[in-house]
């Protein structure tokens, strides 16, 4: 589990990259590099980190479903995600 100022952190930067997303957007179309700079360092979307949506795990995150890999195992064994089983042969 990670800790909750770990998981407070990019919550912030998530609301940071929302808010100055079209500020952004409009700053790179019109070159103005200087004006770029001047935004808050957290409003790029390259310092977001991907976490796991349960426990805030920054490592082992299965993209297509938000999740760890612990916990996407842990939720497919008991079937709580639909279309995946355990594999045997």
């Amino acid at each position: 589990m990670a800790k909750e100022s770990m998981k407070a952190r990019e919550r912030k930067r998530q609301q940071l990259v929302d808010k100055y997303a079209e500020k952004r957007a409009a700053l790179k179309a019109a070159g103005d590099f200087v004006g770029l700079q001047k935004l808050p360092k957290n409003s790029s979307p390259v310092r977001l980190h991907n976490r796991c949506q349960l426990t805030g795990r920054p490592k082992g995150y299965m993209r297509q479903f938000g999740i760890s890999r612990i916990n996407f195992r842990e939720m497919a064994v008991k079937g709580y995600i639909p279309g995946i089983k355990k594999a045997s042969w």
